[in-house]
């Protein structure tokens, strides 16, 4: 498996951002909240750090830099275990500049929760 986040992977759609937020539900393992709902198509993966929390437009890239590889290096997790496609929101909630130990430990968290939750009847 190529350990990729391509184009096509990503989340972009605003109908589908509005979507997910309004029917979704979702899964947290501090700082990190993932929403999710599930669609026909592809995987598509979003992530977002909030301006209220970083001022600095330079700091809102580096966290989200950090959560798209965080993800990168993970999604095996999310993928090898499940056949169905989803739609997903990554956020960052905590207000203090993480480092990649921390985003990358909580992100296997984060998605091992997730498959517990939608393996669920």
């Amino acid at each position: 498996m190529h350990l990729t986040y391509n184009k096509h992977e990503k989340l972009k759609s605003q109908k589908a951002i509005e979507k997910l937020f309004e029917q979704g539900q979702s899964v947290s393992a501090y700082p990190l909240r993932m929403v999710y709902l599930k669609n026909d198509t592809t995987l598509k993966v979003g992530v977002s750090a909030s301006k209220r929390n970083f001022k600095k437009a330079v700091d809102r890239i580096r966290v989200k830099r950090l959560l798209r590889e965080g993800y990168r290096l993970n999604k095996n997790l999310l993928i090898d275990n499940n056949n169905d496609h989803f739609t997903l929101m990554i956020l960052y909630l905590s207000k203090e500049m993480p480092d990649f130990e921390v985003i990358n430990q909580k992100m296997k968290t984060l998605l091992s929760k997730f498959n517990d939750q939608i393996s669920k009847p």
